[in-house]
This record gives C-alpha cells, structure tokens and sequence, in this order.
C-alpha cells in the first residue's frame, strides 16, 4: 500500500518535472527553435488542433523557421494562430504555400524578460511538485489512520517523499539554470 503511494507520487513528479521543461523549451532564445510552436493550437475546421499536426515545422537557418502545411487550406487558420501567439516577437510571412517567420535578435531587456517568465514557469512546476507530495502524504495519513501501517513504516515512507520531492525540485532548478544560461548567452 505504501509502496503504491510512493510509486505513484514519483510518477506524477516525473510528468510535473517533463512539463516543466516542456514550458521551457517552448520560451524563445537566440535562436529559433521548432519547440517553440509545440504548444500552437489553431483552429481548423471548429476544432482547436496543435500545429505540429498540421503542418512540417523547419529550422533552416539560425533564427528562421518555415511551417509548411501539410492541407493548404489551413494557411490563414495557422497564420492567425501564430499572430496570436504571445512572444514570437515576429510576423509570420504567408506566401500562399508556406510560412516563414524570421525573429529577430534578442535585446537585452527581452532577455530578462523571458527570464523571468521561465522562472515564473519553474515555480509553476514546483508548485505540482508540492502538490502532489502533498496529496501523497494524504494517502499515508490515511492508512496509518486506518491501521494498513505502522506508524515507523508510514514515518520512513514520508523521509522518502521529502526526499523525492527535493530530488525532482532539483531537477527543476537544474532545468531552469540551463535554460537561463541558454537565454542570456548572446
């Protein structure tokens, strides 16, 4: 029982620590990067779909990206979702087959800018992080509560939570000082 708390906590941590590196990679650097756009929904057809199911997203050049549509007819749909999307800092150019986006360099005062929204998204991840040590030590709680346990069993077990939810909060700072470092590199 104790084991099957502890499992599934790690498992949610390790999903929360994936996630927040997914918002990382998602926040613009120097250079262009297709993971930028994972998280692009567009509205095709009345349905709300991410835009690497639509189209081929290319890196060709240090800070260009072309989007290539694999249905022609989505071009306006993903051109307004790109102009839509916040921080791209760039115009998409629709030439009627394929969109290129050439960004700009990063001035200084953007650089921190994205700086503090990766920490703001960092300290979102370890906010689920808590959350779900915490829900954890519920379910321990409550088979000490219900006699499943000894109290010395559930105590080890909850030494082992802390340490779980350090080790993965861990993983988040690590991710947040390379993407840092990524971000101030000029």
């Amino acid at each position: 029982m104790i084991a099957e708390v502890l499992k599934e906590a790690k498992e949610k941590m390790d999903k929360a620590v994936e996630s927040a590196k997914d918002d990382f990679a998602s926040v613009r650097t120097g250079r262009a990067n297709p993971a930028m756009f994972q998280k692009v929904m567009v509205d095709y057809y009345g349905t709300p779909t991410p835009l690497p199911q639509l189209c081929g997203i290319q890196n060709p050049e240090a800070r260009s990206i072309i989007i290539n549509p694999y249905d022609k007819s989505a071009l306006q749909a993903i051109e307004r979702a790109l102009n839509a999307m916040p921080n791209l800092g760039a115009q998409p150019n629709n030439d009627g087959e394929i969109i290129r986006i050439n960004l700009p360099e990063l001035t200084e005062e953007r650089r921190k800018e994205y700086v503090k929204l990766t920490r703001d998204k960092a300290e979102n991840g370890r906010v689920s992080v808590r959350s779900i040590r915490r829900t954890a030590k519920e379910g321990l709680e409550g088979i000490k509560k219900d006699g499943g346990a000894g109290e010395d069993e559930v105590d080890r077990a909850e030494k082992e939570l802390e340490a779980l939810t350090k080790a993965h909060t861990d993983k988040i700072d690590e991710a947040l000082k390379n993407k840092e470092a990524e971000l101030l590199e000029v």
